[in-house]
């Protein structure tokens, strides 16, 4: 499968911009280990330390990295897109 075949496709959205960063890494890592293997996590927060942090908590044989980038809709926050590829 493509990375532009996924563009849209999400299966879980994890809205976290009012959050802050140790909680929406729980909630993050929590939500990404329920999941099944290829299924795509969408997660929208304002905390930059969850931008880069993320991915620390999470393996890397874990996850598709799909998207990660800064949007500016209604104030400044990060769309992160995960792929799930192994277990957590």
């Amino acid at each position: 499968m493509n990375v532009s075949d996924l563009s849209e496709k999400n299966d879980v959205v994890l809205d976290l911009r009012g959050v802050i960063s140790p909680i929406t890494l729980l909630k993050a890592r929590r939500v990404f280990r329920e999941m099944e293997q290829g299924r795509i996590l969408e997660i929208l927060a304002r905390d930059t330390d969850t931008r880069t942090d993320l991915f620390k908590i999470l393996p890397e044989n874990a996850y598709e990295l799909i998207e990660k980038r800064v949007l500016n809709d209604m104030g400044l926050y990060y769309r992160i897109r995960l792929k799930k590829v192994g277990s957590v």
